[in-house]
């Protein structure tokens, strides 16, 4: 191991247990050890779209991230120095003028529904890993989580979700469980595969 932080990608479908996951990570490895980023934060700025139009936008597609401004950060923070990560209001479909301070600790955590789909962005990592969960359970997860959290209304995550989530889920996320190094299934309720994932960080961080 050298001075670098250790890089690890979290991917699987939306509503999988992505966070879950993440969080169990931080507090085996320590929340000071470990900064955390989210793919989700990179999506492309059209604020020059109007509210209508931004609206309709694939945002499960690969082309709705700017997944080249994650590379280059994530480039940077594994050469020892911060970087600046936007905001993203997920209420308005649009960049904020706020950006968020990520500093290059002993290990950094990206995470995403399309991080292993990006070969540029799949080299940057020393483990890949995938949250595998099944369809019905990651549905009901990303429901509660869009009308609690991000202040969608029912009809709209459903539309959606039929319109969008699962056939890019499908076309992109599932094909890119092949370049997994671990995949994790029942999501972050698998504690086993939580430790063992944990304990094997902890000896790259030992050197071994």
């Amino acid at each position: 191991m050298t001075d670098r932080p250790f890089v690890i990608g979290v991917a699987g479908g939306s509503g999988s247990g992505k966070t879950t996951v993440v969080r169990e990570l931080c507090r085996r490895l320590g929340p000071d050890r470990v900064t955390v980023v989210h793919h989700d934060s990179y999506y492309a700025d059209n604020r020059d779209l109007p509210a209508a139009e931004r609206e309709i936008i694939n945002y499960d597609h690969p082309d709705a991230l700017e997944t080249s401004l994650l590379i280059e950060h994530l480039t940077v923070l594994r050469e020892g120095r911060p970087v600046d990560v936007p905001v993203y209001d997920f209420e308005r479909h649009l960049r904020t003028n706020e950006t968020q301070r990520a500093e290059p600790r002993p290990v950094v955590i990206v995470d995403g529904i399309l991080i292993l789909w990006h070969r540029e962005l799949r080299e940057l990592m020393d483990v890949k890993v995938f949250v595998d969960t099944d369809p019905d359970i990651r549905f009901i997860r990303r429901l509660q989580r869009d009308l609690h959290e991000r202040g969608r209304a029912l009809d709209s995550v459903i539309q959606q979700y039929s319109a969008t989530v699962r056939p890019m889920h499908l076309e992109f996320v599932e094909p890119s469980k092949r370049w997994a190094d671990v995949i994790i299934p029942r999501g972050g309720l698998n504690r086993v595969a939580v430790d063992m994932l944990a304990a094997r960080v902890e000896t790259a961080l030992e050197g071994g």
